[in-house]
């Protein structure tokens, strides 16, 4: 099986580094602001989320997250009335003091191709995320498989 999408994806992974566990007075807020921003894009079926993965590292927790565009990331991102700025404002008052005691960091990966194959497992990441379909051209490497998928 593999995931069923075959359009515009935008891979985002974003997280906290808790450098001061003792301090959560610092990181805590950062960590409960993830949820309501979450909770108000799966609400919303043109948000442009099409789902994620919250992953805890002993640094401290992330996310995987797929979107259908750039675009829409962007605009969440930038959007006044949305859970994101406020969430973002507020890390900024809480943490200009330097004391270093959490960060932020995030990577976001335009993905031209995309290759995932589930066996014998549930739909997990981007199948999850969109939907799982069987493999066709089961004779073909991977190799084979990328090449012939559209851009």
């Amino acid at each position: 099986m593999t995931h069923d999408h075959d359009s515009e994806l935008v891979v985002f992974m974003i997280g906290m580094t808790i450098n001061k566990w003792w301090r959560p007075d610092k990181w805590l807020p950062a960590f409960a602001a993830m949820p309501k921003m979450l909770a108000e894009l799966s609400r919303d079926p043109e948000s442009g989320l099409l789902g994620y993965r919250l992953i805890f590292d002993p640094r401290g927790p992330w996310l995987v997250q797929y979107w259908t565009s750039l675009d829409k990331l962007y605009d969440y991102a930038g959007r006044p009335d949305a859970e994101h700025r406020p969430a973002w404002s507020a890390f900024n008052r809480r943490t200009r003091d330097g004391n270093g005691a959490v960060g932020v960091w995030h990577e976001t990966y335009p993905v031209s191709r995309a290759e995932s194959i589930y066996v014998h497992t549930p739909p997990l990441g981007l199948a999850k995320a969109t939907g799982i379909r069987p493999v066709t051209g089961r004779t073909n490497s991977a190799r084979q498989r990328m090449a012939s998928r559209p851009s």
